[in-house]
């Protein structure tokens, strides 16, 4: 396992976490789904808990709050920030909006969330104790964060704007996909792609993908933890993918890492 203690570069994907309607419901999903295991929950910060592998922070997990009733369960990625008032006035800038305000998290950092000019609502992350991913190129840990938006012109102007993305073309098929790296950063963090123009009133949205050994059996836990599959599993350029959803029909993906083809 690749242990990273570092803040991540600014732009970076460096965190993600989901609201629970069942949090002991969806804490069992995940262990069996993806070995995790849990802190203690924060009282101080609603019941929060980070979920672990080898002890490494990897995602987080929290109950629902009741203020937050209907809102639809999806696994929220943060983009790192050195200063999260810069970053936060350079989104307004470029035209996104802001829906959180940037928020002290004690002494573990400062977030709030924001919406992009495509559509695609993201959170960044200014570390303190708390530096965001602890674990990579380990099973159970993220491996991929990405945008995908029918916009997707507008949605990389944007956070070459904001974070200073630098894009390669690596689409086919005829969708759009650029992978990105940041500033400081030594390999890409991530991508943004366009949607299948078949696909009407698709929406912009930004995914994680957690890491696994064996796709198959992956998805084959999902089902018996109770989660479903939106996509069964397939081969690309970069290994062996699926895409599932957990029990508030939360959508991720599972990959297996091979060798570009």
């Amino acid at each position: 396992m690749t242990q990273h203690t570092e803040p991540w570069p600014a732009g970076t994907p460096c965190w993600t976490d989901l609201v629970a309607s069942d949090l002991a419901r969806t804490q069992e999903f995940y262990r069996q789904v993806l070995g995790w295991q849990y802190d203690d929950p924060q009282p101080e910060h609603g019941g929060y808990c980070n979920a672990l592998v080898e002890g490494a922070r990897v995602a987080g997990l929290s109950p629902a709050d009741p203020d937050r009733a209907g809102a639809p369960p999806v696994w929220q990625v943060y983009l790192a920030a050195d200063r999260i008032e810069l970053c936060a006035q350079r989104v307004l800038d470029a035209g996104g909006t802001q829906l959180m305000e940037p928020t002290e998290v004690g002494p573990l950092g400062r977030t709030g969330l924001w919406r992009d000019p495509a559509g695609a609502v993201f959170g960044m992350w200014q570390s303190g104790a708390h530096t965001g991913f602890e674990a990579v190129d380990v099973p159970g840990a993220v491996v991929w964060c990405d945008l995908t938006t029918p916009d997707h012109r507008t949605a990389r102007d944007f956070y070459a704007t904001v974070f200073g993305y630098h894009y390669e073309e690596t689409g086919g098929d005829g969708v759009p996909y650029a992978t990105f790296t940041v500033p400081r950063g030594d390999r890409p963090a991530g991508g943004i792609g366009g949607t299948d123009p078949a696909a009407q009133g698709a929406p912009s949205v930004w995914s994680v993908c957690f890491q696994v050994e064996a796709v198959d059996a992956a998805v084959d836990r999902v089902r018996a933890a109770g989660g479903s599959v939106v996509e069964e599993p397939f081969d690309f350029a970069y290994g062996r993918l699926a895409v599932v959803a957990g029990p508030d029909r939360e959508s991720f993906a599972l990959m297996a890492p091979g060798e570009p083809g």
